[in-house]
């Protein structure tokens, strides 16, 4: 009789994503992840959520990876139960969505609901918070618990914001930006975590 693999609790793909099996990742042929990438338990990608006018372009076909519905960067982390949603809206007389992109070092707390346009790289962003759609987060910024930004809110960088309706309540100080790096957050989930350096 043969030993069978214990199963982990994560999928690690190639690139470094660590992908729980209790994840729900729907229409996975338009999500793209950067790499190094960690996505708990109970959290949602609406990548079924895609294009559906496509642009027409002279040759007739879209350019590859033009339906991409979600796109991730490196060393992202999205908490339990938090959802992930491309904003959509009419457009040339029919309804689509358009593509959700995070950048690089984006923390996304637990049962938060992101429909941004654009979220930038170094952003964090906290518990139970709401995104609206088409809302755009630039790079550097902290969200803080119970915020919800309406749809269409352009957050500048180096911004710290809170409330209902969000506002910019300060700002992130001067050397403060090391606190956005994620990687050892990285090292400390998977099927071999390792501690947390102090």
């Amino acid at each position: 009789m043969s030993k069978k693999q214990v199963k982990g609790e994560y999928i690690e793909t190639d690139t470094g994503n660590k992908v729980s099996r209790k994840a729900v990742l729907i229409g996975t042929q338009h999500i793209m992840l950067g790499g190094k990438t960690v996505i708990q338990a109970e959290a949602t990608i609406r990548g079924d959520l895609a294009r559906t006018a496509q642009p027409t372009s002279s040759s007739g076909a879209a350019a590859p990876g033009s339906n991409t519905a979600v796109a991730i960067g490196r060393y992202c982390y999205l908490s339990k139960g938090c959802c992930l949603r491309p904003p959509g809206r009419i457009y040339k007389g029919s309804f689509t969505f358009l593509p959700l992109r995070l950048g690089d070092h984006v923390f996304i707390g637990d049962s938060t609901v992101v429909q941004a346009a654009t979220v930038g790289s170094h952003v964090y962003i906290g518990q139970n918070v709401v995104v609206g759609e088409f809302a755009i987060i630039k790079d550097y910024v902290r969200i803080l618990d119970g915020t919800v930004i309406p749809p269409n809110m352009v957050i500048p960088s180096f911004s710290v914001v809170a409330g209902q309706p969000a506002r910019v309540v300060g700002e992130v100080p001067e050397g403060g930006h090391e606190a956005f790096e994620l990687r050892d957050l990285y090292k400390t989930v998977g099927n071999n975590p390792q501690p947390m350096a102090v």
